[in-house]
């Protein structure tokens, strides 16, 4: 489905890179079918990698402006590529373009919609990551919801699980010490929740994870939270955790 998502973009002047993290399935056989078409590469790590692992080796193979990391159950709307490449041509300037999503279940089922919190445009860089600091999650999405330069993510670095949980807000905040961020309202991308994903494993944890990255990250230039900040972020760092976790008992039952 992910791989069927990404070849139905309006936008064609892409590479898709899908790299296989040592799955013990039969990824390779299902990906052998779209190989005809001469912008799909297919790489198999000889270990799995994990997360942190497998999304920087798509670091080092990505070779156009512009990259996506779209874990292999999340799926992106057609014209996604085609308005979060146009954000980003015409804002040099601008290093990360994000959007609203949809949260699914099995079978595709339609959850509800995750809004991002403004309005389509151009957001300061400190503005959106102390707004991220202030609710307690990441207001700018999974990998599948954001597009950021290649030049941005050479000068930010690697992807760091040191704390799991905010892998790819972290990378986000490294991102925007470069710049500001273009904000999509429109859901133009699909984060699947599932009772053995990841994502839930993890998020056990989030509220003291999250807590740490505000500690981490408050004081940076990019950021400059304050105390009140820090202090609404933790609290609603619990109350989220609470939230997800009764969504992962009673909704994805």
């Amino acid at each position: 489905m992910a791989i069927r998502s990404v070849l139905a973009q309006t936008w064609q002047d892409f590479e898709l890179i899908v790299i296989d993290d040592a799955s013990p399935d039969d990824t390779g056989a299902r990906v052998a079918r779209y190989l005809g078409d001469r912008r799909v590469r297919y790489l198999r790590n000889p270990s799995n990698l994990r997360a942190e692992g497998n999304w920087n080796r798509c670091l080092e193979e990505a070779r156009g402006e512009y990259v996506k990391v779209l874990p292999h159950d999340d799926l992106i709307e057609p014209d996604c590529l085609a308005r979060q490449v146009a954000a980003l041509d015409a804002h040099p300037d601008v290093v990360l373009s994000f959007a609203s999503r949809h949260i699914i279940g099995k079978g595709d089922k339609p959850l509800f919609v995750k809004r991002a919190p403004w309005k389509s445009g151009r957001v300061a860089a400190g503005e959106v990551l102390r707004a991220c600091v202030r609710g307690g999650t990441n207001l700018i999405g999974e990998p599948g919801a954001v597009l950021f330069r290649r030049s941005a993510a050479e000068r930010a670095g690697v992807f760091d699980a040191s704390i799991p949980y905010v892998l790819d807000l972290d990378y986000w905040c490294r991102l925007l010490a470069h710049g500001d961020a273009w904000c999509d309202d429109a859901p133009l991308a699909s984060f699947r929740v599932s009772t053995g994903s990841w994502s839930v494993a993890i998020g056990r944890e989030q509220a003291s994870e999250f807590s740490r990255f505000i500690q981490a990250i408050a004081h940076l230039p990019q950021v400059r939270a304050g105390d009140m900040d820090i202090a609404v972020g933790r609290l609603r760092a619990r109350l989220n955790n609470l939230a997800r976790r009764i969504i992962y008992t009673f909704v994805l039952r």
